[in-house]
């Protein structure tokens, strides 16, 4: 059996071994699910399914990047309206703006992670013939999602004497 080494890039996660190499989707799958809150742990659907666990580790990574730039625009304001000193608010606001990159980096490592992992389930997966490859089907246009009509108040309706 041969194994294929591929150069991974500076944004590659030094826990996960290199595609192709002995045990590296499990070393992978070990990664997205560390990044994952630990009650994901019990649902079957996220830990078995690589393509489900890699897009919900990617959605929770740019959830607290979201999160992070939040804290950073209203840290000012809102801890100094708590009454927190301005060298504290100032280390806060450094915390968040090291955390930010660290989580930049981190979102950068799962997408080159997901790209791996998917790209080694599709090699695997043969089409059959219910499947046909996407280049035959046609492209289907995208229709806009129309907002929802705001709801009305409806006056009640008075009895006729």
């Amino acid at each position: 059996m041969s194994f294929t080494l591929s150069h991974t890039g500076p944004d590659w996660p030094c826990q996960v071994k290199a595609p192709g190499t002995r045990d590296w989707e499990r070393t992978a799958t070990r990664w997205l699910r560390e990044l994952l809150p630990a009650r994901y742990s019990g649902y079957a659907t996220i830990t078995r399914h690589h393509s489900v666990l890699a897009r919900h580790a990617l959605l929770q990574v740019q959830y607290e990047i979201r999160a992070l730039r939040v804290g950073m625009q209203t840290a000012r304001s809102e801890l100094r309206a708590m009454g927190t000193s301005d060298t504290v608010i100032e280390n806060t606001i450094r915390l968040y703006a090291i955390e930010l990159e660290q989580l930049n980096h981190i979102a950068r490592g799962v997408r080159l992670v997901t790209d791996a992992l998917l790209d080694g389930n599709s090699a695997r997966r043969p089409r059959s013939a219910a499947q046909p490859a996407q280049a035959a089907r046609p492209a289907q246009a995208v229709q806009p999602v129309r907002p929802a009509q705001p709801l009305r108040a409806v006056r009640p309706v008075q009895a006729v004497r």
